[in-house]
């Protein structure tokens, strides 16, 4: 079942005036339950204006969004509400930290539904474990923290709301490897745990190749694919062509084929091809007996 969908869902900003550009074109997509989706474009491609119109943070200008089957923007005073349920962490969300205490600021949210003190020290507490911030740094300033650990504050701050679509604008930007794997492993756990939707916005599907259900690929402001995982990746070469930078272990099986040693899969994550290889050697083994 969707609980998000678009239809012919448009934003052009500066409408009328002599910037006038068309962002999002004519978009329609389904989002179906508890599904991970990576969200992938080249810089401008559209990608980040369309999920801020996901929780109404931008009007679109023309076509809807259903949340479970209810246009956002029927009922203007509901939008709060909206926000509430569909939690966006931009990127870069270490910036937006602002409370005295990483309990606070992890509690901003919860307290702003209007939630009393005992169920947000609950979410609090659980969504801090979660994430890896241990409870002695709760009441310590999070501007006293390293980078890798504001950026798990400021996401604990949207999961705490436990929206029922996380969105996630670039989590691993800036981050060194450990960084990234920590922060992918965090929102994989959440998943897992919480059953909620999540959508993971990218520039590489290195990131999100071994875990996301669908991709959703943007370029110049429409919507260039939305398909399971391995159909995309079975479109590499095209993907590739339009600025996005696929895996290595993709690249090396596509120069394979063009070698002559077609595996006939298309390939995405390491576990994957080492099983491929470890079948290919065993079929040589056999042949060669």
């Amino acid at each position: 079942m969707a609980v998000l969908e678009t239809q012919e869902l448009t934003y052009v900003y500066s409408q009328g005036s002599p910037f006038e550009k068309t962002a999002v074109d004519s978009v329609s997509l389904k989002i179906d339950e508890g599904a991970i989706i990576g969200v992938m474009g080249h810089t401008g491609s559209g990608k980040s204006t369309l999920i801020q119109q996901f929780n109404g943070l931008l009007r679109p200008t023309s076509g809807k969004i259903l949340l479970d089957g209810v246009d956002i923007w029927a009922d203007r005073k509901k939008i709060r509400d909206v926000r509430f349920r569909v939690g966006l962490v931009f990127q870069y969300p270490e910036y937006q930290i602002f409370e005295e205490t990483v309990y606070k600021d992890i509690a901003f949210g919860p307290k702003n539904m209007g939630l009393d003190s005992v169920e947000i020290k609950r979410r609090v507490l659980e969504t801090a474990h979660d994430i890896g911030i241990p409870e002695e740094l709760l009441e310590r300033s999070p501007f006293e923290l390293s980078g890798g650990q504001k950026r798990r504050v400021a996401i604990a701050g949207v999961m705490a709301m436990n929206p029922e679509i996380l969105i996630l604008d670039e989590p691993t930007a800036g981050l060194d490897p450990a960084g990234r794997d920590k922060i992918i492993g965090f929102i994989k756990e959440y998943h897992r745990k919480k059953g909620n939707t999540v959508l993971i916005v990218s520039h590489s599907m290195e990131d999100i190749a071994g875990f996301a259900d669908k991709i959703l690929v943007m370029n110049k402001s429409r919507l260039f694919c939305y398909d399971d995982t391995e159909k995309v990746f079975s479109r590499a070469e095209e993907i590739s062509r339009i600025g996005l930078d696929i895996p290595q272990i993709t690249k090396i099986f596509i120069e394979l084929k063009k070698n002559g040693i077609d595996f006939g899969k298309d390939v995405y994550t390491l576990d994957y091809a080492e099983k491929l290889l470890i079948k290919k050697l065993g079929e040589r083994s056999r042949e060669n007996c």
